[in-house]
């Protein structure tokens, strides 16, 4: 087993915005760079998925860590480890389950607002609310466009907390060719802010003026 794989956990939490693409990949590179992931998808992730992809995901959380390692083809490797959303006597729902942090991604406007206020209606929105409590890092990748106020203040209020949110806005100065390209700039910006460099990205060196 690796020295990452030892590590501490990063919990990865899956909401019921679009973009669930953006999940995948981060299981991709975290689970190839050998960490271990405690994953969580919400009731609407479940439907989002097969809106999105015409696909049900299993919701017995071993079923599921296949269904996650099919997805991002990645057979080994890593370790992960899937959470139902209504089993909130989880570990990772507890602060004594010591963790590297949390990235939400993608992030609904429903599960900000839930967490900006802090109610804990499922698993995923109480492992965040646990790493708020404990001075841990957590990251929210919003998907959403236009922000409403009422998104804008839930949003600065999780900033003013200590969260760091990384919209899920792609950068263009890095040639994107594909899809994947713009969706893994944003998971590298994500993953940064737990300080993890697990995705090959292009990054901005420089420009020298002619």
């Amino acid at each position: 087993m690796s020295e990452q794989s030892t590590s501490r956990p990063i919990i990865l939490g899956v909401s019921g915005a679009s973009g669930l693409i953006y999940a995948v990949q981060a299981v991709k590179y975290l689970l190839t760079a050998g960490h271990r992931v405690e994953l969580v998808a919400s009731r609407a992730a479940y439907r989002v998925w097969q809106a999105e992809t015409g696909i049900k995901m299993p919701p017995e959380p071993q079923e599921q860590e296949q269904f996650w390692r099919d997805r991002a083809v990645v057979p080994q490797g890593g370790e992960l480890r899937c959470h139902r959303a209504d089993n909130v006597g989880a570990s990772i729902a507890s602060g004594s389950f010591r963790t590297l942090g949390m990235v939400v991604m993608p992030c609904s406007m429903s599960t900000v607002a839930k967490i900006a206020q802090g109610l804990s209606s499922d698993l995923l929105e109480r492992a965040a609310d646990v790493q708020l409590k404990e001075g841990r890092k957590l990251v929210l990748v919003p998907r959403e466009t236009p922000f409403s106020l009422i998104h804008l203040r839930n949003l600065t209020a999780l900033a003013e907390a200590g969260v760091r949110i990384v919209p899920a806005i792609p950068a263009w100065y890095h040639q994107p060719q594909t899809i994947e390209d713009l969706v893994d700039f944003v998971v590298a910006r994500a993953l940064d802010q737990l300080e993890i460099d697990c995705v090959p990205l292009r990054r901005w060196q420089g420009h020298e003026p002619t």
